[in-house]
């Protein structure tokens, strides 16, 4: 198993980097948009559809709506915004209340609303006029975002192993625990820090920044959490088998899907980033 995770991470891991970091914004647009489509057919088998014909259909759907969104629209980040406070309601509540998202169609609206967003916001952390402190490169802001993901579940996972009695959600995923959230969230808390200094941020600026980063590093949690509850309750461990040895392409960024619209949203409203097109 080891040797497959580490020969897929070698085949992956040069095209993830080239086609998030090296290509025009309308081939950003592109590439990005068909990794969400491969998680929206991921998403289909979540949502109940186990027929071939009905997640390649709930695939190409996303995809016609991701079209039609070809320019940011900050009200899908709002709506994003709203969709992961629901999230935390029924995260909180499971197995309570999943009668009323358990068909599936319903399901099928949650995959929308995970996966819209999230590339919204990601194009429009690509396209978007940037500028924070002496750094103006919509590049590193990707960057940036996807280490709070990152640099939060490090430290969840070492606070979790020392500190983590209390359970975070047993019933969605038992090896969570509130300690590594507390863990998690302080790692983020340096990493803006040093990001805030090392950007030449002024005391208000990177005050902001540690706060933007908290919330967004919080909200990635959710994710986390959400995609375990449709597995558990679909009676599955992974999203797919499409990257062997690290199951599907939801499995790697759900925490993402969550982090990237809110993030997006919230330096938009701090007048760090403007709408831009590709």
């Amino acid at each position: 198993m080891l040797k497959t995770r580490v020969i897929t991470a070698l085949i992956l891991a040069p095209i993830a980097i080239g086609g998030i970091f090296f290509l025009p914004p309308l081939g950003f647009a592109l590439f990005t948009g068909v990794m969400i489509t491969l998680g929206a057919w991921e998403w289909a088998n979540m949502a109940g559809m186990s027929k071939p014909a009905a997640r390649i259909g709930y695939a190409g759907l996303v995809a016609a709506v991701l079209f039609l969104l070809y320019e940011p629209h900050s009200l899908v980040l709002w709506l994003a915004l709203v969709w992961w406070g629901i999230c935390l309601l029924l995260v909180r509540s499971y197995p309570t209340g999943s009668n009323v998202w358990s068909p599936v169609p319903v399901r099928a609206l949650m995959g929308l609303c995970v996966l819209v967003p999230a590339w919204v916001g990601l194009n429009q952390l690509r396209t978007g006029s940037f500028q924070f402190g002496s750094i103006d490169n919509n590049l590193l802001l990707i960057l940036y975002v996807f280490f709070i993901v990152w640099v939060a579940d490090i430290g969840a996972y070492f606070a979790g192993r020392a500190f983590g009695k209390a359970k975070l959600a047993p019933r969605v995923s038992p090896g969570k625990s509130w300690a590594g959230v507390w863990g998690g969230l302080a790692a983020v808390s340096v990493l803006a820090v040093v990001a805030a200094w090392l950007a030449d941020a002024g005391v208000r600026d990177g005050g902001l920044l540690i706060v933007a980063s908290l919330l967004t590093g919080a909200v990635s949690v959710l994710g986390d959490l959400l995609e375990s509850m449709l597995k558990r309750f679909r009676g599955i461990k992974d999203s797919s088998q499409l990257l062997p040895g690290h199951g599907g392409i939801m499995d790697r960024i759900d925490s993402l899907t969550a982090a990237i619209p809110v993030f997006a949203l919230l330096i938009v409203q701090l007048d760090w980033l403007t709408a831009g097109g590709w």
